[in-house]
C-alpha cells in the first residue's frame, strides 16, 4: 500500500487534539465545498443564458444562409435552382429579398424592414414557434407582421378597411424638385393576417410579404434576392454540403452558419462567461489560501508525528508527500461535493422551475458534463497549487529539532 495516501488518510479523518485546528480544517473544507458549488452553478446559469438568448435569434436564423459577398443583392438562375435541388443532404431552401421600408397607418408611422419570402420559407423556418396571433398567410394582400411593429402602428389582424402602407424608395438618383416627391417611393397597401412574436428588437423590425410582391415593389428583377436560407438534413457532411452549394452559387456569395450570423452575440456571450469564470476562480484563488494555512497548521500539530516518522526512517520527501496527498484529497473531495451540491440545485431549477425571472419565466438554466469537468479541473489544478507550497514547509530542521 502507498505509504504516504496511508498517513495522508489518516490525518484527513482523524481529529486534532487542537479544537481551534479542527474548527480550521472545517471551515477550510467549506469554503472548498461552497466555491465550487458556486462556480459550478454559476457555470449552468450562463450557459442557460446563453441557449435562451440564441433561441430569440434561431427562430429567424436558418442552419445556413448564403449572402451576398457585396452589395445587398444577387442572381439566381433557374439552372442554379436546377442544380441545388439535387444536392446531397440539402433538406429545402427559401428564397428571400430583404430591405428597409417605411410604414404608415393611420397617421402613425415606423422604419422598419419587409422580408419578402418564398413558399418554402417556412418548411426551412418553424414560423409555427414565433406566430403569436392570426396565422402564417402571406399573399398578395396579407402579410404578418411583429407585434411591436402593430402596436407601433395600432394596426390589428385582417384591417381591410384602413390597410396598413408600406412605403419603398426607388432604385436609381434622382431629386425631390425634379420628380416630385410621389415620384421617388413605390406604395403598397397591405392587410396583416398574422403577428409574431419573439423578442422587442426582432418585433419591431420585420414584415414578412411575398416574393414576388416585395420584388415588384422595390423594382427588383424574379431572379434577384438577398439571400437563400438551407435546411440541412440531420445526417449531411455539412463540410461537402458548403463545398456543394458554394460551387453551385459561385464566388459572389457567401455561405454563414447561425454562429457566423450572429458572431457579435456568440462573442458577447462567450466573453461574458470567461470573465465570470475568471472572477469566480480568483475567488477559490484566494479561498485557497486557507488550505495552504490549514496544512502548514497541520504540519505544525502533527510535528511530532513526523519526527517519529522520520526517526523510522521516512524520508523528507515522502514526509512532504504525506501533507501534498493530504491537501489533494481535501480540495478533491471538497471539489467532488460541491459540485454534487451544485447539480442538485440545477436540477431542481430545471425540475421545479423555482428560481423565475417573472411569474411564468423559470431562470434558464443547463446542465453540462463540461463544466463539472471545468469545475473539478480547476479545484485539482489549484489544490495541486496549493499542496504543493504547503507541503515545502516541511524541512530537515522541522522535524530534527
Amino acid at each position: 500500500m502507498n505509504f504516504p495516501l496511508y498517513i495522508a488518510k489518516r490525518y484527513v479523518r482523524s481529529k486534532s487534539s487542537q479544537n481551534a485546528v479542527n474548527i480550521i480544517n472545517f471551515i477550510t473544507f467549506l469554503v472548498i465545498v461552497i466555491g465550487s458549488a458556486a462556480l459550478f452553478i454559476v457555470l449552468s446559469g450562463f450557459a442557460g443564458l446563453k441557449t435562451f438568448s440564441l433561441s430569440f435569434t434561431n427562430s429567424f436564423d436558418p442552419e445556413l444562409k448564403a449572402l451576398p459577398v457585396t452589395g445587398k443583392f444577387f442572381t439566381i438562375t433557374p439552372e442554379q435552382e436546377t442544380q441545388l435541388k439535387s444536392i446531397k443532404g440539402l433538406a429545402s431552401y427559401s428564397k428571400e429579398i430583404e430591405e428597409k421600408v417605411y410604414l404608415e397607418h393611420r397617421g402613425k408611422n415606423h422604419i422598419a424592414y419587409i422580408k419578402g419570402i418564398d413558399s418554402n420559407y417556412t418548411k426551412v423556418i418553424n414560423t409555427d414557434s414565433i406566430l403569436y396571433i392570426g396565422d402564417w398567410t402571406i399573399n398578395e394582400q396579407q402579410v404578418v407582421s411583429g407585434i411591436g411593429i402593430a402596436n407601433i402602428l395600432g394596426v390589428t389582424i385582417n384591417q381591410f378597411i384602413s390597410p396598413m402602407q408600406i412605403y419603398a424608395f426607388k432604385p436609381g438618383e434622382g431629386s425631390i424638385s425634379q420628380q416630385g416627391v410621389s415620384s421617388l417611393y413605390n406604395q403598397l397597401p397591405v392587410v396583416i393576417g398574422g403577428v409574431y412574436a419573439v423578442e422587442a428588437d426582432l418585433d419591431n423590425k420585420y414584415v414578412f410579404a411575398d416574393l414576388s410582391l416585395t420584388q415588384a415593389l422595390l423594382e427588383k428583377g424574379p431572379d434577384q434576392i438577398s439571400g437563400i436560407n438551407f435546411k440541412v438534413d440531420s445526417t449531411a457532411d455539412i463540410a461537402q454540403l458548403r463545398s456543394d452549394i458554394q460551387s453551385v452559387l459561385g464566388d459572389n456569395i457567401v455561405l454563414k452558419n447561425r454562429q457566423e450570423l450572429n458572431s457579435t452575440l456568440y462573442k458577447m456571450l462567450n466573453t461574458e462567461n470567461m470573465a465570470t469564470y475568471l472572477i469566480f476562480t480568483l475567488v477559490l484563488i484566494i479561498a485557497l489560501f486557507n488550505v495552504v494555512g490549514a496544512i502548514i497548521m497541520m504540519i505544525l500539530d502533527k510535528q511530532q508525528n513526523s519526527k517519529t516518522l522520520y526517526s523510522m526512517g521516512t524520508t523528507i520527501k515522502e514526509l512532504r508527500h504525506i501533507y501534498f496527498v493530504q491537501g489533494l484529497l481535501v480540495t478533491g473531495l471538497g471539489g467532488v461535493i460541491g459540485v454534487l451540491l451544485g447539480s442538485l440545485l440545477i436540477w431542481t431549477q430545471l425540475m421545479f422551475g423555482w428560481l423565475k425571472i417573472t411569474p411564468s419565466l423559470p431562470y434558464p438554466v443547463e446542465y453540462k458534463l463540461i463544466n463539472v469537468l471545468i469545475v473539478l479541473a480547476t479545484i485539482l489544478v489549484l489544490g495541486v497549487i496549493a499542496s504543493k507550497i504547503a507541503s515545502s514547509r516541511i524541512n530537515k530542521k522541522l522535524v530534527v529539532n
